[in-house]
C-alpha cells in the first residue's frame, strides 16, 4: 500500500480514513466508501489508483476498525451503520480534502460501491463541496439521498445481473434525476454481477467491464473536477 492512515474531524470527535496522494504531492481531491466489508485492502487499492491517475484519494473508515470477510457479518454491520454518523464521518472526509493542502480546485469528488455507491450519493446531496459522484451498483435500504438538493454531476454504473439493484431501479433513479433537472448519465453492463469491480471477488469479477468503468470513471472526475 502506497497510503497512510490519517485523522480527521468529524463532528466534534475524529474519524480515521486511509489516504493516498499522487506522486506529484497535489491533485483534485476524491472521496472513496467502502463497500459493506469495511476497510479492507481493495478499497485502499483502490485509492492508490486513483492517486496513480493523479488524485489526492481518501477512504474514510465508517466502521471504525471492523472488518469482515463474512457476508452474514458484513450485512450485520452495514444495517447497524448508524447513517447520520456515518454523514459526518463522510463531511468530515470531504471537510479534510477541502483544505489539505495537496488537494487542488475547490471541489471534491466522490465514489462508492455497493452500501458506499448509496452513500456517495447521500454524501453528495449533503454538501455543495461535492463536485462530481460516482455510483457503482449503490444499495442501502436506510440511505435516502435528498435528490433536490444534490448540486454536482453524477455518473451511475450497474450490472444487468444484480437483483439488488436490477436495471429497472437504476432506470427509476435515472428518470428522477433527469426531472430534477440534475446532470446524469447512467451505464448498465451487460452480463455482469454485482461488484464486479472488485477484483478480490472471482466469483463476481469481471475485467472487461471493470477496466471500462474505471476508464469512465477517472475521465468524468476528469471532466468534473
Amino acid at each position: 500500500m502506497a497510503g497512510q492512515m490519517v485523522e480527521f474531524s468529524s463532528n466534534g470527535g475524529s474519524a480515521r480514513g486511509y489516504l493516498s496522494i499522487p506522486e506529484k504531492g497535489r491533485g483534485p481531491g476524491v472521496v472513496v466508501i467502502q463497500e459493506w466489508w469495511g476497510l479492507v485492502d481493495h478499497v485502499k487499492d483502490v485509492c492508490d489508483r486513483f492517486a496513480a491517475e493523479g488524485y489526492v484519494a481518501l477512504a474514510p473508515d465508517l466502521y471504525h476498525g471492523r472488518t469482515t470477510k463474512s457476508p452474514d457479518e458484513a450485512g450485520k454491520l452495514m444495517m447497524a451503520l448508524n447513517i447520520d454518523q456515518a454523514e459526518k464521518d463522510l463531511r468530515g472526509a470531504i471537510n479534510y480534502l477541502v483544505n489539505d493542502e495537496a488537494t487542488t480546485g475547490s471541489k471534491v469528488g466522490i465514489v462508492g460501491f455497493c452500501m458506499g455507491g448509496a452513500l456517495a450519493l447521500y454524501a453528495a446531496s449533503k454538501n455543495e463541496q461535492v463536485g462530481a459522484c460516482v455510483v457503482f451498483y449503490g444499495i442501502h435500504p436506510k440511505v435516502k439521498p435528498d435528490l433536490p438538493n444534490l448540486k454536482g454531476s453524477v455518473l451511475g454504473i450497474y450490472a444487468e445481473r444484480d437483483s439488488s439493484t436490477p436495471p429497472a431501479t437504476v432506470r427509476q433513479l435515472e428518470s428522477e434525476l433527469k426531472a430534477l433537472g440534475k446532470s446524469v448519465e447512467m451505464h448498465i453492463y451487460p452480463d455482469v454481477d454485482h461488484a464486479f469491480f472488485n477484483d478480490t471477488r472471482p466469483n463476481v469479477y469481471n475485467a472487461r467491464a471493470a477496466e471500462d468503468a474505471w476508464r469512465r470513471t477517472i475521465e468524468f472526475f476528469a471532466k468534473n473536477l
